[in-house]
């Protein structure tokens, strides 16, 4: 991935897949340190994907250098106050219940709104304790507590999280909507779908894109960002 183009890796213990179950903090830090200190020797940004703090903080004090939380700080408060400790990068998502339990009948009355709403308050929750807010990113979180059509709708409407002025961060890359909508059940498969996806997302000025195929991401992006910045001739 490096080699092919990546700017950071993300290193987790425990799936966040639907129906996935938690993993206790003791056995994320068993899977995890081993990866992150051999990262940390190939001049790479590396985050820890997870939602409990002794995690982050071990992962942190061994070469990470940014917290990826899917519970947006919800499931250990603690999270903030590491976060602010330690004056790192936090990517905060939105999730409608757990991985276990978040694609039974995700509801919504206006899934951009709330979506945006508790993103926007989160983000509140860790300025009030002393984080910075240009090191907050926002994630949407497709596919956590979503159906089809409310991450069409997200995806449509990604201007309005991004207009909030925080970097936003979209995770599309082989997810479950992009096989139901081209029929492609095999998550592999989704290389063309996923790469669109992507093109969506950067072309409405999302920040990072959290992919699995890095070179065609990457050739992707870097001819979205060829023709944004082009200068006038």
């Amino acid at each position: 991935m490096i080699e092919q183009g990546a700017d950071l890796i993300d290193v987790g213990g425990e799936s966040t897949r639907p129906g996935a179950l938690r993993v206790p903090a003791d056995e994320q830090i068993r899977r995890v340190i081993p990866v992150i200190r051999a990262l940390s020797k190939m001049n790479i940004a590396i985050s820890i994907d997870t939602t409990q703090s002794r995690v982050a903080s071990v992962a942190l004090d061994e070469g990470a250098c940014a917290i990826n939380d899917i519970s947006a700080g919800t499931d250990d408060p603690e999270m903030i106050r590491l976060t602010s400790r330690q004056g790192c990068p936090v990517i905060l998502m939105h999730m409608q219940g757990t991985p276990e339990t978040m694609q039974v009948n995700p509801t919504y009355q206006n899934v951009v709104q709330e979506v945006t709403d508790y993103l926007l308050d989160r983000a509140r929750t860790f300025e009030t304790q002393g984080v910075d807010r240009h090191k907050i990113i926002l994630d949407p979180g497709i596919g956590f507590g979503k159906t089809l059509e409310h991450n069409l709708l997200l995806l449509k409407h990604l201007s309005r999280l991004v207009e909030t002025g925080y970097p936003v961060l979209i995770g599309t890359s082989r997810k479950g909507f992009i096989g139901r909508i081209l029929n492609l059940p095999e998550p592999s498969d989704r290389l063309y779908g996923s790469l669109a996806s992507v093109v969506w997302s950067v072309s409405q000025g999302v920040s990072i894109v959290r992919v699995h195929d890095v070179l065609p991401s990457r050739q992707a992006v870097t001819l979205i960002e060829s023709i944004r910045y082009i200068a006038p001739s």
